[in-house]
């Protein structure tokens, strides 16, 4: 069964760091563009940054130089190492695979209840979110 299990999520003072971890089952990584999205308390679903196959990556400008995005194909895993972290980087932050519904049309957004972002990205697949909290 296709699913993202995202982990390493959670409580830091500004200026420490947090490597979330994405594991894919049910498909490999190189199906996929992967990515991760952020939501805030009382914000919109937002892209932090992406992943292609050939290695090109994004970074939206908010983490641009703190933030690194890899993956690991053997372990079929995305990460997001989070460094420099500051309170406004506080979210739910979810890992997506972008392009695999373009593949696997017949497959549900998320195994499970559809996370708020789902709304927003209508054509990612999604897993059920990690929350990161920085505190001042």
């Amino acid at each position: 069964e296709v699913q993202l299990v995202e982990s390493g999520g959670g409580s830091v003072q500004a200026g420490g760091s947090l490597r979330l971890s994405c594991t894919a089952s049910g498909f490999t990584l190189s199906e996929s563009e992967m990515g991760w999205y952020r939501q805030a308390p009382g914000h919109e679903c937002a892209l932090v940054s992406t992943i292609r196959n050939d290695g090109s990556t994004y970074y939206t400008d908010s983490v641009k130089g703190r933030f690194t995005i890899s993956q690991d194909n053997a372990k079929n895993t995305v990460y997001l190492q989070m460094d420099s972290l500051k309170p406004e980087d506080t979210a739910v932050y979810y890992c997506a695979a972008l392009t695999l519904l373009y593949a696997r049309p017949l497959l549900p957004t998320s195994r499970g209840a559809p996370p708020p972002c789902a709304q927003r990205y209508v054509n990612n697949f999604w897993g059920q979110g990690t929350q990161v909290t920085i505190s001042s």
